[in-house]
């Protein structure tokens, strides 16, 4: 991984290179679109440097790592992996997930070991290229899931951590936005970075993501099949939250869960529905998000003062981030 991230600072000729590396939230280096029907057009690149681009896949990684190690293990990333000014990170009074059977403890075990690698890797590239990487921004765990709960009808409050249920009904929205982050940033891959291995990489770490997205949606569809949408309301809520997270990054495709049904489908439906594994659009490819798009999901552009959904340029802060990003990528554009 380390290896990849340096040859994409020494080689990528172009600044339209691809964000190597992460494989999260994070991922969403690269600006990309869709036409109204989901179909992926040519994206707009922006006129970032490598480090930048680096910088930004950092701070968005040091988000999902907290998130992951912390339902783990109760503490997050060690303070050699933070930087020397690390922001502090807003969590509920107690975060690990505790009565979890074996397959629940290593399921948030490896994720959180891939997000914490991750980090690590960043942060290594960022010195190799003779950059120094930022330090990790201030975090909130705490208001950002409040608001989301509320704008989706669920309630005044989410705490991420209550149980595993809720865990991983939040995680499967990080990880939606890892996956269309990476399908939107292939298009940015020039053909230095290709020759490179960049676009190979990338391929690698998008379906590593792409693993685990499924892993998480097809749990919660499971879990409504067999205790149904009433006992289990986690599916529902999920796909609240998802109408909320697709508005706000402009609504651009199906990325509902598919309701449990009576009786399994017979034949092969002849347009995009809602889907167990992965969003995709009409062709059955994955939907792409933009930069500017994740910034206004972690950010506080969640909601205004009369609790409606926001999206306007300038936006530098707020959400899962105070204090805003580190780096030069930290502001919305639209």
């Amino acid at each position: 991984m380390t290896g990849t991230l340096q040859r994409l600072v020494e080689k990528a000729r172009s600044r339209r290179s691809f964000l190597a590396g992460a494989g999260s939230v994070a991922a969403a280096a690269a600006l990309a679109g869709c036409s109204d029907d989901g179909t992926i057009i040519a994206p707009k690149i922006a006129s970032y440097s490598d480090a930048d681009i680096l910088t930004f896949a950092l701070n968005l990684e040091y988000l999902e790592a907290e998130f992951y190690l912390r339902a783990a293990t109760g503490a997050g990333l060690a303070s050699t992996d933070t930087g020397s000014s690390a922001g502090a990170v807003t969590v509920p009074t107690t975060t690990k997930l505790s009565g979890l059977t074996n397959f629940q403890q290593n399921l948030l075990n490896e994720l959180a070991y891939t997000e914490q690698q991750h980090v690590k890797a960043l942060r290594a590239a960022l010195t190799a290229a003779g950059a120094t990487p930022v330090s990790r921004p201030a975090i909130d765990f705490v208001t950002p899931f409040n608001t989301l709960a509320s704008l989706a009808g669920i309630g005044s409050s989410l705490n991420a951590f209550t149980n595993f249920d809720t865990f991983i009904t939040a995680a499967a929205l990080f990880e939606d936005v890892g996956v269309t982050a990476y399908a939107g940033a292939a298009t940015a891959i020039s053909a230095a970075g290709v020759k490179s291995g960049i676009l190979a990489a990338a391929a690698g770490i998008m379906a590593t993501e792409a693993y685990h997205g499924a892993t998480l949606r097809g749990y919660l569809t499971s879990q409504a099949y067999t205790l149904g949408t009433t006992a289990y309301p986690y599916y529902t809520y999920f796909n609240q939250l998802q109408t909320v997270i697709s508005t706000l990054s402009t609504n651009y495709g199906t990325v509902a869960l598919a309701g449990p049904t009576a009786a399994p489908q017979t034949t092969v439906p002849s347009t995009v529905i809602a889907s167990t594994i992965v969003p995709a659009d009409a062709n059955g490819l994955a939907l792409p998000r933009s930069t500017d798009q994740v910034l206004h999901i972690v950010y506080g552009t969640l909601s205004n003062t009369s609790g409606s959904t926001t999206s306007a340029a300038g936006v530098t802060k707020g959400g899962f981030f105070p204090a805003g990003l580190n780096g030069n990528i930290s502001t919305t554009q639209s």
